[in-house]
């Protein structure tokens, strides 16, 4: 699949300012279950003015919610869906999270995710950020199909 710009990204995700992390989709590769995407960080999003004040850091469990979000497109593309008003798809959980060095304002930060299976409406993934050639932060994570009330 080509390339996702952010008009084809908000009808994968339900997700809309401030909390869209998901800038662009440069490779999704249903063969081999991967993707991977981009959030340009910038310095007037709304976090910034208290994470941390004279030293503004990406919270973590933003880099986090960027890498689900990012294995949320790649759940949906693999099966040929996009998100739909009568279900979401939740996060339901992570293992071996683990930050190795922290994102500032004008850090692309690149993230990349793989399917690892699927157990009837539960995924888990594999996913990772990085910028440039440094990695950021890594976890597998786990997320679930919900039916909701609107």
């Amino acid at each position: 699949m080509p390339a996702m710009d952010i008009m084809e990204i908000m009808r994968h995700l339900p997700h809309r300012y401030p909390f869209l992390m998901v800038d662009r989709v440069l490779e999704c590769d249903v063969a081999s279950q991967r993707i991977k995407a981009v959030k340009n960080v910038t310095f007037n999003e709304p976090f910034f003015q208290g994470h941390f004040p004279g030293y503004p850091v990406l919270p973590g469990v933003l880099v986090i919610e960027a890498m689900a979000q990012v294995s949320a497109i790649l759940a949906y593309v693999m099966r040929g869906e996009c998100h739909n008003e009568r279900s979401l798809l939740f996060f339901a959980g992570i293992d071996d999270a683990r930050f190795k060095r922290p994102v500032f304002p004008g850090d692309q930060l690149v993230l990349e995710s793989i399917e690892l299976n699927v157990v009837r409406s539960v995924f888990k993934f594999a996913a990772k950020a990085t910028v440039g050639d440094e990695l950021v932060a890594e976890a597998q994570l786990m997320a679930a199909v919900r039916d909701v009330k609107v």
